[in-house]
C-alpha cells in the first residue's frame, strides 16, 4: 500500500504535484497584471491545493479521512485543468504541456486512491 512510505515526499504523486505547482507559479508570472487577483491567484491556489491536500490526507489515520482529502485534491486538479484551458484560450500562455502534466498527476492520484480502496486500509 502506498501509505507505507515514511514521508509524503517519498510518494510520486506528491513529487509530481509539487513540480506542477512550481511550474504554475512560473507560468502565471507572465500573466497580465490585471489578472493578478483573478486568474493568477485562483490558479496558483488551486495548484497548491493538490499537493497540500495530498499531504493532509497522507497523515490521516482512517481510510475515509484519507479519501476525503485525496478527493479534494482531485477536485483541485479538475479546477486547475479548466483554468489552464481558460488561460490558453485567453492567449495568456500555451498551457498544453501543463495540461498534460496535470493529467499525469490526476492519473497517479487516482491510482493512489484505487490502491487505498483496494487495500481497505
Amino acid at each position: 500500500m502506498a501509505d507505507k512510505s515514511q514521508s509524503f515526499r517519498d510518494v510520486l504523486v506528491w513529487q509530481k504535484a509539487h513540480a506542477f505547482t512550481l511550474a504554475i507559479y512560473r507560468c502565471t508570472g507572465s500573466f497580465p497584471r490585471h489578472e493578478l487577483f483573478a486568474l493568477t491567484s485562483q490558479l496558483r491556489r488551486a495548484a497548491a491545493s493538490i499537493p497540500s491536500n495530498f499531504v493532509e490526507g497522507f497523515r490521516k489515520r482512517t481510510r475515509p479521512d484519507k479519501l476525503r482529502f485525496y478527493n479534494t485534491a482531485q477536485g483541485s486538479a479538475d479546477e486547475c485543468l479548466y483554468q489552464l484551458i481558460l488561460a490558453h484560450d485567453l492567449g495568456y500562455s500555451d498551457t498544453k504541456s501543463l495540461q498534460a502534466d496535470l493529467e499525469e498527476v490526476s492519473r497517479l492520484l487516482q491510482g493512489y486512491i484505487n490502491g487505498l480502496e483496494r487495500d481497505g486500509s
